[in-house]
């Protein structure tokens, strides 16, 4: 039995930024084409909604084939700055992604 492949285990980096004070975005490089057709095949926006606690609709999800990268835009659990802001930065964000497991692998 195999265990499941990470987007860790396939991405060359994750990392995760600031979008403004509502929203934060992370992207997912990758250094060889199969290891970004295993996570945009294998990693669907419901999954990535869920693991931050929010809803499908609210995830942007954006597929740039020519530079082999996925980005996700969503909304912050708290807005920038204030009490509930665990990550003014939002880079601690990138962690929660790369941890994921894919559900299909090729």
């Amino acid at each position: 039995m195999t265990m499941p492949l990470r987007v860790a285990d396939v991405a060359a980096s994750v990392r995760s930024k600031n979008a403004g004070p509502f929203w934060l975005t992370i992207d997912v490089f990758f250094a060889s084409q199969d290891a970004f057709e295993q996570v945009r095949d294998g990693l669907d926006t419901e999954a990535v909604a869920a693991r931050y606690g929010t809803v499908a609709d609210r995830v942007e999800r954006y597929v740039l084939d020519d530079l082999r990268v996925i980005k996700f835009s969503l909304p912050r659990p708290a807005v920038q700055g204030t009490l509930g802001d665990r990550d003014m930065h939002g880079a601690g964000f990138a962690s929660l992604l790369a941890e994921m497991q894919l559900q299909h692998v090729l």
